[in-house]
C-alpha cells in the first residue's frame, strides 16, 4: 500500500494542474477563434455568437468542396461521441448562441425572448435550423431534441468565398432583418422579424413618460409625433401633444408643440381647430420664418394650395424680405396659376439664396416659370 503513495500523489498534483488549467487563458479550441454579431431591428436587439473555423484546417488543410456533405456531414449524424448522435453545432466549439431581447418571429414561427443554443440539419437542398433552450452546453454532444424552442427549414444558397464562418445580418429593415450563416461557397439564411414594432414603441414610451422624460415637453411632444409618423394611437396622441403644451411646470406653449397639436387635430378630422391653432402658432413671438413657412409647404403637400398661399403672405406681411418668405410666395402663387407673381418672388429669392443647392433649385424655378410652368412640379 505505501507503494501507491507516490503514484497517488502524482495523480493529485496532475489533476490539481487540471484545474487550475481550467482557469486560466488559453487560444481557443483548434484555433477556433469567438465572434460575435449584433443587430437592432426596432426596438429588439438580436445578437450572436460563435466560434469561427476556417476552410484551411488546423494543420493547413485545405478542406475547400469538402465543408458542407463531409467536414460538416448531412442529416443526424455521429458526433464521435460515446456513439453520440446529433446535428451541427452551426459554429465550432461550445454553442453557437442566439439571443434576442423581445418575442421575434424566425421565418414566420414565433420565438420568445431569451438565449438560445443554435443548432442545424444540414442538407444538399434543405436544412433545419433548431433554437434550443439549452444555450450553455459544449457544442451538440449533449442534445436534446426535447429541449428544442424552434425548428424551421430554410434553403442554402450559393455565395462568394468565405474563409471563416461568418454570421451576417443581410437585408436589414425597419421591423425585419436576414441573418445568414456564411462559409465556404455557402449561405444559409434565415428571416427575423419584429411581429409588431411599433406596439414595442409604444410600450417602451409610455413607461418612459412616466420617468424623467416626462418631465420636458420634448419628450410628450417627440412621443405625438410618433404616433402621427405612423399612425395610430391618435386619441392618445393629442394628449401627449396638450401635454407638451400644458403639463404644469413642464408644458410649453412654442410652434413645435401648437404645431404637432395641430397636426393631431387634422389627422382627426378637426380641421377647424387644427387652423386656429396654427394662426396662434405663427402669431407667437418667438415663431421663426422658416417654421411658418415649412407650415406652408406640409398645406400645399395636402393640396390647400389656398391656404399655403395665405400662410406665405402673412409670413412675408411679419418677417418681410427675409430668407424664406420669396420662396414661400413664388411657391404660393405658382401653384394658384399666378406665375407672374410667382417670377418676381422667385428671383428675389434667387438673390438670396444661402447656399448652392437652394441657388440651383431657384435657378431651375425661374427658368420654369419663365416657360409658363408650375415650379411646384419638376417632372
Amino acid at each position: 500500500m505505501r507503494g501507491l503513495a507516490p503514484l497517488v500523489c502524482a495523480m493529485t498534483v496532475l489533476g490539481s494542474s487540471l484545474a487550475a488549467a481550467q482557469s486560466i487563458t488559453l487560444p481557443p479550441s483548434g484555433d477556433n477563434q469567438r465572434s460575435s454579431v449584433t443587430q437592432q431591428i426596432g426596438p429588439v436587439t438580436v445578437s450572436i455568437a460563435y466560434s469561427s473555423p476556417d476552410v484551411h484546417g488546423p494543420n493547413g488543410e485545405d478542406r475547400r468542396g469538402k465543408v458542407f456533405g463531409a467536414l460538416v456531414p448531412y442529416g443526424i449524424h455521429d458526433l464521435n461521441f460515446a456513439g453520440r448522435k446529433g446535428p451541427w453545432r452551426a459554429g465550432a466549439n461550445e454553442n453557437t448562441v442566439l439571443e434576442v431581447s423581445h418575442p421575434v418571429t424566425v421565418e414566420g414561427q414565433p420565438l420568445p425572448a431569451g438565449r438560445y443554443g443554435l443548432h442545424m440539419i444540414a442538407g444538399p437542398s434543405e436544412w433545419t435550423l433548431i433554437f434550443s433552450k439549452n444555450s450553455t452546453s459544449w457544442g451538440s454532444f449533449s442534445y436534446d431534441e426535447r429541449e428544442d424552442q424552434l425548428r424551421v427549414q430554410v434553403k442554402p444558397q450559393p455565395a462568394p468565398y468565405r474563409e471563416w464562418l461568418s454570421y451576417e445580418f443581410l437585408d436589414r429593415r425597419a421591423d425585419r432583418a436576414t441573418v445568414a450563416l456564411e462559409w465556404e461557397e455557402l449561405r444559409v439564411p434565415f428571416t427575423i422579424a419584429v411581429p409588431d414594432a411599433t406596439s414595442f414603441y409604444l410600450t417602451t414610451i409610455r413607461n418612459e413618460l412616466r420617468n424623467a422624460p416626462g418631465f420636458t415637453w420634448q419628450a410628450w411632444q417627440a412621443a405625438a409625433l410618433y404616433c402621427l409618423q405612423q399612425n395610430v394611437n391618435l386619441e392618445e396622441a393629442l394628449t401627449w401633444a396638450d401635454n407638451a403644451i400644458r403639463l404644469p411646470g413642464v408644458g410649453q406653449a412654442n410652434f413645435i408643440t401648437l404645431e404637432t397639436k395641430a397636426a393631431a387635430l387634422t389627422r382627426l378630422k378637426r380641421e377647424s381647430e387644427a387652423a386656429a391653432l396654427m394662426d396662434e402658432a405663427m402669431r407667437l413671438p418667438g415663431a421663426q420664418p422658416v417654421e411658418i413657412h415649412q407650415y406652408g409647404r406640409q398645406l400645399q403637400a395636402r393640396g390647400k394650395h389656398a391656404e399655403a398661399l395665405a400662410v406665405y403672405q402673412k409670413n412675408a406681411a411679419r418677417f418681410g424680405e427675409v430668407w424664406p418668405t420669396h420662396v414661400g410666395l413664388a411657391r404660393g402663387y405658382s401653384a394658384t396659376g399666378d406665375f407672374a407673381r410667382a417670377l418676381e418672388h422667385a428671383q428675389k429669392a434667387l438673390a438670396q439664396a444661402p447656399d448652392a443647392l437652394n441657388k440651383k433649385s431657384l435657378e431651375d424655378a425661374v427658368a420654369r416659370l419663365k416657360q409658363g410652368k408650375d415650379m411646384n412640379v419638376t417632372r
